[in-house]
């Protein structure tokens, strides 16, 4: 059993920047890829990033590519989502997520353990 606590959402406007944080608890986080997650408002659920096991591969959603970046520290049980030159179209609800595998997947169904989210909100 994994559970999984995001932090660090909040307002910004265009431009700025936030650091998304998802603390997660158990002795075997290095076993899990991670993957972060958005959903606004009547949208889908969608894929913005996601990592190995071992931090050494990670994938972006086009839509972020060149402005986010998703790292994790094993020792810390913790993955994190820096969110840079941020636009109003990113704001959504982030979730991160814990998949039992050494690498990541796009789709939220290949995930096993959710976070409960938190809200990232983009002023224009």
């Amino acid at each position: 059993q994994v559970q999984l606590v995001e932090s660090g959402g909040g307002l910004v406007q265009a431009g700025g920047s936030l650091r998304l944080s998802c603390a997660a608890s158990g002795r075997t986080f290095s076993s899990y890829a991670m993957g972060w997650f958005r959903q606004a408002p009547g949208k889908e659920r969608e894929f913005v990033a996601a990592i190995s096991w071992s931090g050494g591969s990670t994938y972006l959603a086009d839509s972020v590519k060149g402005r986010f970046t998703i790292s994790r520290d094993n020792a810390k049980n913790t993955v994190y989502l820096q969110m840079n030159s941020l636009k109003p179209e990113d704001t959504a609800v982030y979730y991160c997520a814990a998949r039992w595998s050494t690498v990541g997947a796009l789709v939220p169904r290949e995930y096993d353990y959710w976070g409960q989210g938190t809200q990232v909100t983009v002023s224009s």
